[in-house]
């Protein structure tokens, strides 16, 4: 099948310095993410009779492994992540937590592996679908994995603009780094969705039915004390701060945290997330 690219673009940073920096990072980024995984693990359980889930672009697995506590034994929650790292990690922890049984972690691309036909009631994602090289591809090659009538929901970021805080460190650091990447709307990306226009024509355009996009803001905290981590390991800044001379980057890590400033308050950072809660049926 044609291949522009993209996907070896995706699969060599996510099992690079990205992927390596979400596993270090993964404790964080979790408590971080904790609502949205309650969002989807609400939404999922009451949709697979059988507990048999797909989590794409599961990451380091925290709600495929919410997922599994949730439906309990006879489950069988599948997590599908690009990144060798992320699944190592997840698979480790789904054994410290005695929930191998439940659970099973693919390293592939989600848009082209050959899962079961109809093998599962639920498809989630937290942020994990926006990396598609070609998303009507991905997602037809998903609803092929689901059951008639089973149910899609995946959460996924709303544009820049509407999420300042996730732009903050590559926009302070921009005049020190003039060759860091420039993200490019409806690239593969972050915000790969956020217009509901292209997700609607996606959903369309690869079989799905009866699609809804709610809007969803989301109150999320993050220690003070892992901000540093935070703003130096992940995102466009994190992707060049260890490329750059000892004095460049200081001054970048510095314009990055002051520009973090109106989001602190006390030990706690405070900001809220921007996204589409996005649902539909096979």
């Amino acid at each position: 099948m044609p291949n522009n690219g993209k996907t070896d673009d995706q699969a060599a940073l996510w099992n690079g310095t990205a992927g390596h920096a979400w596993v270090d990072a993964q404790a964080l980024l979790d408590d971080m993410f904790r609502p949205f995984e309650r969002l989807l693990v609400n939404a999922a359980a009451g949709a697979a009779p059988t507990g048999r889930v797909l989590d794409v672009g599961c990451g380091t697995g925290s709600t495929t492994r919410a997922l599994a506590r949730q439906l309990g034994p006879g489950s069988h929650c599948v997590g599908v992540d690009i990144s060798a790292p992320m699944i190592a990690a997840a698979r480790a922890l789904a054994r410290q937590e005695e929930l191998v049984e439940r659970t099973a972690f693919i390293c592939a691309d989600a848009q082209r592996q050959a899962f079961e036909r109809e093998g599962f009631d639920a498809i989630v994602s937290r942020f994990g679908v926006m990396f598609f090289d070609d998303p009507v591809q991905a997602f037809m090659n998903l609803r092929h994995a689901a059951r008639k009538d089973a149910r899609l929901c995946f959460i996924a970021w709303r544009s820049a603009v509407e999420n300042p805080y996730m732009t903050a460190a590559e926009r302070a650091a921009a005049p020190l780094l003039p060759d860091m990447p420039v993200r490019q709307p409806d690239a593969p990306g972050q915000f790969g969705f956020a217009k509901v226009d292209r997700i609607r024509q996606i959903l369309a355009d690869s079989g799905w039915s009866a699609p809804s996009v709610q809007r969803l803001d989301v109150e999320c905290t993050l220690a003070e004390k892992d901000l540093l981590t935070y703003l130096s390991r992940l995102g466009p800044l994190g992707r060049v701060l260890h490329q750059l001379d000892e004095r460049t980057r200081r001054q970048a890590v510095e314009a990055a945290r002051a520009a973090f400033d109106p989001f602190v308050h006390g030990q706690e950072v405070r900001y809220t997330a921007a996204c589409w809660m996005v649902s539909a049926r096979a």
